[in-house]
């Protein structure tokens, strides 16, 4: 998480006045005696440590292997360095079943587990948990960590089965992303600290080859915001691509954000950028629509709305660089919208001091909230920036809707809106695509018109 720029352009202010929720959604927002709106139900919540000390998430897709991921991280001198698992066998009764921690835990320096996600692998399951190791301690090296789960619920069955280091680029994964590509391997997709993306296959992680494991780099376009090695991603997603046969990656970073066909890892194509955006120095989340689309980006400072974009006239080649959104939303102007998960047309938000979001792009030119949940009542945070605090991670199962959240002080939450009882792309006539990988059979394989 890079510290949130300080100042808000006249034009993204502008945007913010232009594009801010009706006045009646914006009314029905938190009070003291009602946290949430009326459609949204609590399904268990569970408090993990102390304030500050709780980061990212994932929830496994399959309704019999009722397990989530949350990253553990340490704030100051708070909190563990590792990785919770969660059971949701009943999703009203969220149970801890697994502590890992990095040994010599006061030995090692910064922040400790920050991105999670699983995979599974020749019938196996695993998780991988993203690390940030600091100058002055052990591990600086290591980025990743990655654990076999396929016995659970069984604690006693978990183990190590390797560890990523990459000594020529200390410092860890701030943000990974776990991509079943159409070639069939599993990738793991990392940022590290140069100006691209690290691919790793990781059947070769799991065997034990790790000098053959890295498959690829996807790189950082140069930009007026950096060049060399003074530019890099934040956060990304992969995703099979329809209309074209391929998959492509979404990266946001410096100088905004960027499209690649990555069906040649050896050869990574630029096919859009999203650079020159007002308002947009370096890009954080960006998330398309499952046919490609429409993208919503997320950049971190305060009062940065999420932005919408359409890539149409991109798609159709008319440019390759698009510099204007076409909407953008946010909870309340003067905070900060966190990480997001697309289930079209709704957008989960993990807003930090706004808690849990979800915004409807039915319409992308006029999102309208359609549900809400603030799960942090606390004060701003002092010691840093004051939005850095609250809901930090979302996932949602497919399967019925699920909805999880990691909030950095209060813990783990459950939920279920209204209405909204599982997610499948056909139903919305849209391809069924999303950050839940198919992990049998890979992207589903469509006619290119």
């Amino acid at each position: 998480m890079s510290a949130p720029y300080r100042r808000l352009s006249a034009a993204v202010a502008a945007l913010l006045l232009a594009v801010a929720a009706p006045p009646s959604v914006q009314a029905q927002q938190w009070t003291p005696s009602a946290p949430g709106s009326d459609n949204m139900d609590v399904l268990g919540h569970i408090p993990l440590g102390p304030r500050l000390s709780i980061s990212d998430l994932d929830l496994e897709q399959e309704i019999d292997r009722p397990y989530a991921y949350v990253g553990r991280m340490v704030y100051g001198d708070r909190g563990p360095k590792g990785l919770d698992i969660v059971s949701i066998a009943d999703p009203e009764n969220p149970q801890v079943l697994y502590e890992w921690r990095i040994e010599n835990q006061d030995l090692h320096m910064r922040t400790g587990g920050m991105d999670v996600k699983h995979f599974k692998l020749d019938g196996r399951y695993y998780v991988v948990q993203s690390l940030q190791f600091g100058q002055g301690g052990p591990n600086t090296d290591m980025g990743a960590v990655v654990l076999d789960v396929t016995d659970l619920p069984d604690p006693s069955t978990v183990r190590e089965v390797a560890r990523i280091r990459e000594p020529e680029l200390p410092g860890g994964f701030h943000n990974i992303f776990v991509y079943k590509h159409s070639d069939g391997r599993v990738l793991l997709f990392a940022t590290v600290r140069g100006p691209f993306a690290h691919v790793y296959d990781m059947a070769k992680v799991v065997a034990g080859d790790m000098e053959n494991a890295l498959a690829g780099r996807v790189p950082v376009p140069e930009s007026a915001e950096g060049s060399g090695m003074g530019r890099g991603y934040h956060d990304f997603y992969v995703g099979y691509h329809p209309d074209t046969g391929e998959d492509r990656f979404y990266g946001g970073g410096t100088g905004g954000y960027y499209i690649y066909d990555v069906s040649n890892l050896d050869d990574p194509q630029l096919r859009i950028s999203l650079a020159g955006v007002s308002g947009v120095r370096y890009g954080h989340t960006f998330t398309p629509s499952p046919d490609g689309r429409y993208a919503i980006a997320e950049t971190e400072y305060q009062y940065a709305p999420i932005r919408i974009f359409d890539l149409q006239p991109a798609l159709d080649g008319e440019v390759t660089n698009i510099r204007s959104p076409i909407s953008a939303w946010t909870a309340d102007w003067k905070n900060l919208v966190h990480n997001h998960e697309v289930r079209w047309p709704y957008v989960f938000a993990s807003g930090y001091l706004d808690g849990l979001q979800i915004f409807s792009l039915m319409d992308p030119e006029n999102p309208v909230t359609v549900g809400y949940y603030d799960t942090y009542v606390g004060p701003p945070n002092k010691d840093r920036y004051s939005m850095f605090n609250g809901a930090f991670g979302i996932d949602i199962r497919n399967a019925d809707g699920l909805i999880v959240v990691s909030d950095m002080t209060t813990g783990f939450w459950t939920f279920k809106m209204e209405g909204f009882s599982g997610w499948d792309g056909e139903d919305w006539g849209v391809p069924n695509i999303s950050s839940a990988q198919d992990w049998d059979n890979g992207p589903v394989k469509r006619p290119v018109s």
